[in-house]
């Protein structure tokens, strides 16, 4: 069974930073790409940042140039570091692995980690 669990939300003021940290764990061959997604209240979950097997980031067009996503290929864990924060950043954020191969060779389209809230202040 792959799990997710992620690290890092809180509370702090516009302007400030935070860096998320998400960690798969779980008899584990490969993850194709890593991903965050949020979702505040009301709110449909959106895409924040992803990172691909083979490097290629895709990032939220509200987040570009503030928000950076990394990828330990090895550890099995990915980051988002967030600076320069917005209040319309405060959300549930969540961690999510899809396309995770197992060693014994099961394919699960999607894991999904169990979230951490962020809360940003103006």
């Amino acid at each position: 069974q792959v799990q997710l669990v992620e690290s890092g939300g809180g509370l702090v003021q516009a302007g400030g930073s935070l860096r998320l940290s998400c960690s798969a764990s779980g008899r584990i061959r490969s993850i194709n790409t890593m991903a965050w997604y949020r979702q505040a209240p009301g709110k449909q979950r959106e895409l924040v940042a992803s990172i691909t097997s083979d490097g290629r980031r895709n990032y939220a067009d509200s987040v570009k140039g503030r928000f950076t996503a990394s990828r330990d290929y090895a550890k099995h864990t990915v980051s988002l570091q967030m600076n320069s924060l917005k209040p319309e950043d405060t959300a549930v954020y969540y961690c999510a692995a899809l396309g995770v191969t197992t060693v014994q060779g099961v394919v699960q389209s999607s894991t999904w980690g169990q979230g951490t809230q962020v809360t940003i202040s103006s």
